[in-house]
């Protein structure tokens, strides 16, 4: 259940809530904005709920109490119904600019890496992308530098001053991916790994939740709900496609969860045309299409030589490639009222 406390609600105020909560054996997770002062009370028996309501109901700075019945809470739109902003150093996604990611699929050199980074910051991208830990289907296929690509990472984050995301497939690897990332990668294969949300959860580096390639979205905000449970609230959720039928394209894109989970969740949502289509020259289209769907950003594959890339060239923008998508992309942005 959510409970809404009133404007003016002191600190004393609130510990006295979250006190007849903790008796009771509910875990709390607070929520404080500019406007509005909200508790989440978590694991309440079905035969306690309404008796809960009645007593919180009656305190003077309660404003009201809310019950959720959806599966997940703390993710919920209830929860914090103004939207979740998470900043990045300088960076803010879910704000009112539309946030870029890009970078190569995988890290593959150091020259490869500092020259990536140098053209997409150059062409408006605000955060950095590249693979150190990467999963694939086959066990022979390349896996990643590890921490020498990590290293190489925040050499060019250092080159450039963009923030780095980069993907983290193990428990035992997130305090040493912590290390260097600004932000937490968790993959499609990897967003019902729930040791690892867990562990993510318990980490508090900010997050981006992947959806899983046969997940439905409840399933998919369950899964950001392990993370939030933790304590960690800095969840960015990613649309990168779904498996259906179709083999024409390597997923199908499903725009249609974009503006669903801006009913259903207060987190930011970011669109991964590349994986969504596995084709590049579907991923400047997919890409304006998806933010006129109201994501709040994208999220893309850039290389040098496509064609030579270790992993995913064919999804892959060439420089000139992605200069061409930002262009495209600022007009759509602005036609939606938001900035880039």
């Amino acid at each position: 259940m959510i409970i809404i406390l009133n404007r003016d609600v002191t600190d004393t105020q609130i510990d006295e809530v979250r006190a007849f909560l903790e008796a009771r054996g509910l875990g709390i997770h607070l929520s404080r904005g500019v406007e509005t002062t909200i508790l989440g009370a978590i694991g309440a028996l079905d035969d306690q709920k309404a008796e809960l309501e009645g007593q919180l109901a009656a305190l003077t700075y309660v404003d009201r109490v809310v019950p959720i019945s959806k599966p997940y809470k703390v993710v919920a739109r209830q929860f914090r119904p103004q939207g979740t902003t998470i900043r990045v150093r300088d960076v803010e996604i879910g704000g009112s600019r539309i946030c870029v990611m890009a970078g190569p699929c995988t890290i593959e050199s150091e020259e490869m890496m500092i020259a990536t980074a140098t053209h997409v910051r150059e062409a408006g991208a605000h955060i950095l992308r590249g693979g150190a830990f990467k999963p694939s289907t086959s066990p022979y296929s390349f896996h990643g530098m590890g921490e020498d690509g990590l290293k190489l990472l925040a050499a060019a984050r250092d080159a450039t001053g963009m923030p780095i995301i980069t993907e983290v497939m193990d428990p035992r690897d997130v305090e040493l991916v912590c290390g260097y990332a600004d932000i937490l990668q968790v993959g499609t294969r990897n967003m019902t790994n729930f040791t690892l949300l867990r562990e993510i959860g318990a980490a508090r580096t900010p997050v981006m939740l992947k959806r899983g390639w046969a997940s439905t979205i409840e399933e998919w905000l369950q899964a950001a709900e392990y993370i939030a449970s933790r304590g960690n609230y800095d969840i960015i959720l990613c649309e990168r496609g779904i498996r259906t039928f179709e083999t024409y394209t390597r997923n199908t894109f499903d725009i249609n969860a974009i503006p669903a989970l801006k009913s259903l969740s207060h987190l930011p949502i970011i669109a991964d045309p590349a994986h969504g289509t596995g084709r590049w020259d579907l991923v400047t289209p997919v890409a304006c299409g998806a933010v006129a769907a109201g994501a709040d950003g994208v999220m893309v594959e850039v290389h040098p030589t496509p064609a030579l890339a270790l992993k995913d060239g064919a999804q892959s923008l060439t420089f000139a490639n992605f200069t061409a998508l930002m262009e495209r992309l600022r007009a759509i942005v602005h036609a939606v009222g938001r900035d880039c």
